[in-house]
């Protein structure tokens, strides 16, 4: 039966919340941020030391779990931290500010900033490309919102902000918010994030005509003439990718500004890479998020203050 969440220790108690957090952070024991040492670290019990806090006999510095991370100095209980990540890796759509704010019990401007900062640790950095493993790698580009003035009525997706997004089937993702859709911004990233003798995927958009020759195969669905899937040849998964972040946008988010929408399909990416297909449930996506905060800081300012 699956933990209850409302009940967990670790969601409530801020003792249970940081021995989960070194569990995650220090499987075989403390290590000290500020020199990497294992060997020599001991806790401060005293009365006058705050919970948590560790001393490193190679350099000398006291340390906590939290140091180095995302949620170093934070005023914010370990507790409504844990709890707050598990929420976002849990919630497939996305979980908005205003109902993390009224579920932790703190202030909007709070809750939002806690939501960026939990983004960054799920700002995993990508390792090998994609179609390596000779699986089809899916491309596409999807948009959102508007881009300064647009006037009503007229054609095309200038004023959009646009997001491309790779896929390999029964794999990994990759999403980047670019300025324009062209061979100039397109190409350094595909050559780059997908493997040279991968099975290319896309629709008719002429973009992917010159790109396409640089990989080992390039087949095209043409949507103009209503082709979806010619055989295992289709851009269904990266569509359906697409489906969920749209629904988290327009039905979690309702505003995201083109400052911050990269993190935004970034969290996305994470839940999609991490999702039940590939084997893991809601407290391992948590615990890989958690596992990641180190050598992370974000501070309101460079947060970007709004959303």
């Amino acid at each position: 039966m699956a933990e209850a969440i409302h009940t967990a220790a670790r969601f409530n108690d801020e003792d249970a919340a940081r021995e989960h957090l070194e569990s995650i952070r220090w499987p075989n024991g403390p290590v000290c941020p500020h020199c990497g040492g294992t060997d020599r670290n001991s806790r401060l019990n005293g009365t006058s030391h705050r919970p948590g806090l560790l001393f490193c006999g190679d350099c000398r510095m006291q340390f906590s779990v939290t140091v180095g991370t995302v949620f170093e100095r934070s005023k914010v209980a370990l507790h409504k931290w844990v709890y707050a990540s598990h929420l976002m890796c849990a919630s497939k759509k996305g979980i908005s500010a205003k109902q993390l704010e009224r579920m932790l019990g703190v202030t909007y401007k709070t809750a939002w900033f806690m939501a960026h900062r939990i983004r960054e640790a799920m700002n995993i950095e990508p390792t090998g490309q994609l179609g390596g493993s000779g699986a089809p790698v899916e491309v596409d580009e999807t948009y959102w919102g508007n881009v300064g003035k647009h006037t009503p009525g007229a054609r095309s997706f200038h004023h959009k902000m646009k997001i491309v997004t790779l896929v390999e089937r029964d794999g990994e993702k990759r999403s980047y918010h670019l300025p324009s859709v062209n061979h100039k911004t397109l190409f350094p990233i595909m050559q780059a994030q997908i493997a040279e003798k991968a099975r290319l995927m896309t629709d008719q958009a002429g973009v992917y005509e010159k790109i396409g020759p640089s990989f080992g195969s390039h087949e095209v669905v043409n949507h103009s003439k209503k082709e979806y899937a010619r055989g295992d040849v289709t851009t269904n998964t990266v569509e359906s990718s697409f489906a969920i972040l749209k629904r988290g946008l327009y039905g979690t988010f309702h505003s995201v500004s083109e400052q911050h929408l990269q993190r935004y399909a970034t969290e996305f990416d994470f839940r999609w890479n991490t999702r039940q297909a590939l084997g893991f449930n809601d407290a391992d996506r948590a615990a890989v998020t958690l596992k990641n905060i180190g050598g992370k800081r974000l501070t309101y300012r460079r947060s970007g203050q709004a959303s």
